[in-house]
């Protein structure tokens, strides 16, 4: 639809300039006084609405500089796409044409983005009035929103269809084209990193065939700025505090297919930390009792991060100290001479202020108590940057949130301060199938539903369901993490497993019971865990062949049995560690009721070291032992350890430990202890892949103490020991592992078992 835009001139042309609008000149003969004003070709707009916008009324005369800013005036409300103005006489007479009012809104041609992210991106909507401009100025919105998503060769074309009673429907077509992709990144003036480093420390990702489940390969402008803070972080952690980008450039092929990127960077040279002081100005604190909580030393390569660290460490240590207003700044001296920044940190008295009060946007199902109690600052408390942070990263870690944004703004006094927690949620429910394949348990199915967040009260309920060639599992599970309004972690469990035990000894074994746990902080890495346990035990299904020391103990057993845990983690994730440390030491003791009496003790912990010289590789070390003894009667089969497969490579499940020679039967063992050396290596493929190899050493050993002097038994506490090369793959389908062990150290009865292949997935 053309607009066409009346110029009133009196005594001459005037011009107006009207995007988008055709020009008109009308003459209006001057002079004389305005009698009347007729206002014709409205339709849905009173003419009293179109005469509020003129800037004469009668009585008055004919100026042109009156009458010009009328028309203006009757333009600006994009109610009209015509307006002319002309005398009658010493009558005015306004005639307009009405802008048409939108029906409806369609799209036409989009497949990759729904219609109602289009339909939220657009000014106009269905009943408002039609306008030009806006047309234009959501075609572009819907240009960028494609753009974002990475398609730059999009088009978008308006149609107007005219109804009766001056309506229209708009129609815009859309040619989405194909998915603008990062063909290639390149990299000026680096010499101290390869090209293949600096992409891995990227988040745009080249284009390549593998990446068809992720859009990092598309081109986005946001994210290229993100890049270039990501290079400039980098670099700042390997030394080179004068790095600098001078330029991020995304040149867009001919074919409008593809991106180029090309950044320009200045590495400098690399610096050490030079001399490290601290200086104070707060009464009665000596600095130099701080001097522990610094995080690197002299000679070390300069690191930003372990600046940022040491400043949170001893604003946390002088929180301790009761000096809950502090400001450290590192003062920064740099040597380019002999490349080396020496560092002071100075520690203020910072502003006494106070948080006035926490306010919580965008949570519409969880309830406000769920997040303020992640927050470890309150109404009244002394503002403190540090906590702030932490607070906002352990509302991330509920996992009830899309996005999690934690500001501050000014208070109502020049000493308080609000705090701004805004939240986006996302949905909580989960309901998941899964299938795959293990050596230990065969092919396997399966099903849960639960829900993380319920009633918007952060509480936690599963059903799940898992059923393999040699295990059947059933359990519902409740969990509220805060019980009594204190961190405590208290829940239900309800449970029936049955397993085919029949491989390598030959009974099925039937679980059903009830269990509650207690979980709470001592520190921030130190937990402790309580438990009570009730289970039924059945071994049945026990032919005559099988060893004597199994066909004794058929039958149902009651086991009532109280536990405890205590662990310490410091591991960076608790998915994919690659530096920290977690420790286990727990207890078991059953006999408060039931059949069974018996203390169980088990302690375990792994330690990740990063290679620093090559990135990737990570070293562990991991050891576990355990005890079990019986009070005044045999441990029953089904409370013994049993070691082999996942738990000890290169030998069966149940490949090692007490067995009975005449029938083969794996029996168990009463006290055991096993450790690994595991090698964690890149294989050079892109990261996102999601491949990578492993070296490993294990070593173990199982006994029973009561049966070992059996002659028909075969029980050597002998050390086993096995060596060997993994892969695992995180697919998209799921993560796959295939391990090759060798066993090197063994006994002529144990079971090996060179190949494990597993693989999993949930959908």
């Amino acid at each position: 639809m053309a607009f066409a835009v009346g110029i009133l001139t009196i005594g001459g042309p005037v011009r107006a300039e009207t995007a988008g609008a055709d020009v008109r000149v009308a003459q209006v003969p001057g002079g004389g006084t305005i009698s009347a004003i007729r206002v014709d070709g409205t339709q849905r707009i009173e003419p009293s609405t179109v005469r509020s916008y003129l800037q004469l009324q009668p009585g008055e005369a004919f100026d042109q500089d009156r009458l010009d800013q009328s028309l203006k005036a009757l333009f600006a409300t994009g109610l009209f796409a015509d307006v002319s103005l002309r005398r009658e006489g010493d009558s005015l007479v306004v005639k307009v044409v009405e802008n048409p009012i939108i029906n409806r809104i369609a799209f036409e041609g989009n497949k990759r983005l729904k219609e109602d992210q289009l339909q939220s991106e657009l000014q106009l909507r269905a009943r408002v009035v039609y306008t030009r401009t806006k047309v234009q100025s959501d075609v572009q919105r819907i240009l960028d929103l494609y753009r974002r998503n990475g398609r730059f060769a999009a088009t978008v074309e308006p149609k107007v269809i005219k109804l009766d009673q001056n309506r229209v429907d708009l129609v815009f077509e859309i040619d989405e084209g194909p998915r603008t992709e990062v063909e290639r990144i390149n990299f000026v003036g680096n010499s101290k990193f390869s090209r293949a480093t600096l992409l891995s420390i990227l988040r745009t990702k080249e284009s390549r065939w593998y990446r068809f489940l992720s859009s990092d390969d598309n081109y986005d402008p946001d994210r290229m700025n993100y890049d270039k803070e990501l290079l400039r972080q980098y670099y700042l952690t390997q030394g080179y505090a004068d790095f600098r980008v001078v330029s991020a450039v995304a040149e867009l092929t001919p074919e409008r297919d593809a991106f180029y990127m090309t950044f320009t960077i200045e590495e400098g040279e690399r610096y050490q930390f030079g001399k490290l002081g601290l200086t104070s100005n707060l009464k009665g604190l000596d600095p130099e009792t701080l001097r522990e909580k610094v995080t690197f030393e002299e000679g070390d390569w300069y690191d930003a991060n372990e600046v940022e660290k040491t400043i949170t460490a001893l604003t946390d240590a002088l929180g301790d100290l009761q000096y809950a207003f502090v400001d450290i700044r590192p003062k920064v001296d740099r040597h380019r001479d002999n490349h080396t920044v020496d560092i002071t940190f100075e520690i203020n008295e910072g502003p006494r202020v106070y948080v006035e009060r926490i306010n919580i946007n965008g949570n519409v199902r969880t309830l406000d108590q769920v997040i303020r109690r992640e927050m470890l600052l309150s109404e009244g408390d002394p503002f403190n940057t540090s906590k702030l942070k932490r607070s906002e990263e352990r509302v991330r870690k509920l996992d009830f949130f899309e996005k999690v944004n934690v500001t501050t703004a000014e208070g109502s006094q020049p000493d308080q301060t609000v705090v701004q927690v805004d939240v986006t949620e996302k949905s909580t429910g989960e309901i998941s199938l899964g299938a795959g394949f293990s050596t230990t348990d065969g092919a396997l199915g399966d099903f849960s539903i639960s829900e993380h967040n319920l009633l918007g009260r952060g509480q936690d309920l599963r059903f799940g369901a898992t059923v393999s060639q040699r295990t059947q599992q059933y359990d519902i599970s409740f969990t509220e993490p805060y019980f009594l309004n204190r961190d405590l972690s208290a829940g239900v469990d309800l449970f029936r497993i049955v397993r085919d035990n029949q491989t390598y000894s030959q009974y099925d074994e039937t679980d059903t019971g009830v269990g509650f746990h207690l979980g709470f902080p001592l520190t921030e890495h130190l937990r402790e865990r309580l438990g009570y346990s009730f289970q039924q035990t059945t071994i049945s299904n026990v032919p005559s062949s099988a060893s004597v020391y199994i066909i004794d103990q058929v039958g149902t057993r009651n086991v009532s049995q109280v536990s405890h845990e205590l662990s310490y983690d410091t591991r960076n994730s608790k998915t994919d560690p690659v530096n920290g440390y977690i420790l286990k030491f727990g207890n078991d003791v059953a006999g408060l009721g039931g059949d069974a009496d018996y203390v169980r003790t088990r302690i375990s912990g792994t330690y990740y070291v990063p290679i620093p010289t090559w990135d990737q590789w990570v070293l562990s070390f991991g050891g576990e032992a355990g005890y079990i003894e019986g009070i005044n009667q045999d441990v029953f089969i089904a409370d013994r350890f049993f070691i082999g497969g996942d738990t000890l490579r290169g030998f069966q499940t149940a490949g090692i430990g007490p067995r009975d020679i005449s029938t083969g039967d794996a029996l168990g063992g009463n006290q055991f202890y096993r450790g690994t050396v595991e090698l964690r290596f890149p294989l050079g493929l892109p990261d996102e892949l999601g491949l990578f190899g492993h070296a490993f050493t294990d070593v173990g050993s199982l006994s029973h103490v009561q049966i070992s002097s059996n002659p028909n038994v075969a029980d050597n506490a002998s050390v086993r020991a096995a060596s060997g090369l993994g892969l695992q793959w995180r697919s998209p389908m799921g993560p796959i592992g295939i391990d090759f062990a060798v066993p090197f150290l063994k006994e002529s009865y144990d079971k090996t078992q060179q190949f494990r292949f597993n693989f999993g997935t949930r959908f």
